[in-house]
């Protein structure tokens, strides 16, 4: 693997990283601190790009491949990290950006998408998005124009225009992407990349290595499915939406989470224990292992957990907003295109 690295000094890194669990967890892949941004050459012509998180949330973790003729880009993140992208890409390739995949609606992953448009570029995503790009996507970009003037400025809400139902492929003989559906997570729309021939995953917020989940608009039963599905793959490199990159044990780790937790809650209930004791005595000792962060620390996911359990029937839709089976396949020339802008 190759890395390059931008952010801050060399010297800061040692007091940030969780030395502790680095070993443990994430020993064959080199490490980066939070105050870095890094892009790592996975493959031949696969790039990942971590994220700086610490002391400014930047955004989320990105991927790019570069094939015969085209770079297809693995989430847009937001719209100020575009330009520096492009300029990584360009480090590697002059091919043009030709498809921008959004694993799912969130704005971190998907506010840039109106400037890869400008590029040329097709935005691809899972057609159970689509609801959450039309409602909450674009709510949130417009409060975002406001909020975040000096970054989205003038800009305009850029939805995907092709959608997938089950499996999208991308392959000219050289490379392989599989963008595959296996049920509500963190979203009820997220996908995944898959590479076979590396045994790479990039999973967007499916997965991600650190204290990262949110689950406002999560089903955390059908997430735990969902990764075990992801285990299924047999992958090697997991290339998270936030945090370092990781192996299959990274995959493995986030099912821990939920499934220790659901656990931990639903004994709770059974108990009679209210929502703010659990809170205050939730320990799942392993999670500050992972993380650096104690359990009870997860405020929201303690509490969308406690909800869902408590009433497993209510609708996801109705949760809060986000502020921060195997499939069989399609190649792109069979994905349906959104439906006209009104």
């Amino acid at each position: 693997m190759r890395s390059r690295h931008t952010g801050l000094a060399a010297a800061l890194l040692p007091a940030i990283l969780l030395a502790s669990v680095g070993s443990a967890f994430f020993g064959r892949f080199a490490q980066a601190a939070p105050e870095e941004t890094t892009v790592t050459e996975v493959a031949p012509g696969v790039f990942f790009r971590k994220a700086q998180t610490q002391p400014v949330f930047t955004g989320c973790n990105q991927g790019f491949v570069v094939f015969r003729d085209y770079v297809l880009v693995i989430d847009a993140n937001f719209p100020g990290q575009v330009d520096e992208v492009v300029a990584a890409i360009r480090e590697q390739t002059d091919k043009p950006i030709k498809f921008v995949f959004d694993t799912h609606y969130h704005g971190d992953h998907a506010d840039g998408n109106v400037q890869y448009k400008k590029l040329g570029a097709t935005i691809v995503a899972h057609e159970r998005s689509q609801p959450l790009f039309e409602s909450k996507g674009a709510d949130g970009f417009e409060g975002a124009k406001k909020n975040r003037a000096a970054e989205y400025g003038s800009l305009d809400y850029e939805m995907p225009s092709v959608y997938f139902s089950h499996k999208l492929i991308f392959d000219d003989g050289d490379q392989r992407v599989e963008l595959i559906f296996f049920g509500h997570a963190h979203t009820a729309g997220d996908a995944v990349a898959w590479l076979p021939k590396h045994k790479i995953l990039f999973s967007g917020d499916a997965c991600v290595n650190g204290a990262f989940n949110y689950t406002g608009d999560a089903d955390t039963a059908s997430w735990i499915a969902v990764l075990g599905a992801m285990e299924d793959l047999g992958v090697k490199t997991l290339c998270p939406g936030h945090g370092e990159m990781g192996g299959a044990e990274v995959i493995a780790t986030q099912k821990r989470w939920f499934s220790e937790l659901r656990s931990e809650i639903k004994a709770a209930i059974d108990r009679g224990e209210s929502l703010d004791t659990i809170k205050e005595t939730l320990d799942i000792p392993f999670y500050k292992e992972w993380t650096g962060e104690e359990a009870r620390s997860r405020t929201e996911n303690i509490e969308h957990v406690f909800e869902e359990l408590s009433a497993p029937a209510k609708s996801a839709r109705t949760r809060r907003p986000h502020q921060h089976p195997h499939p069989h396949g399609n190649d792109l020339g069979l994905a349906r295109p959104a439906a006209p802008r009104r």
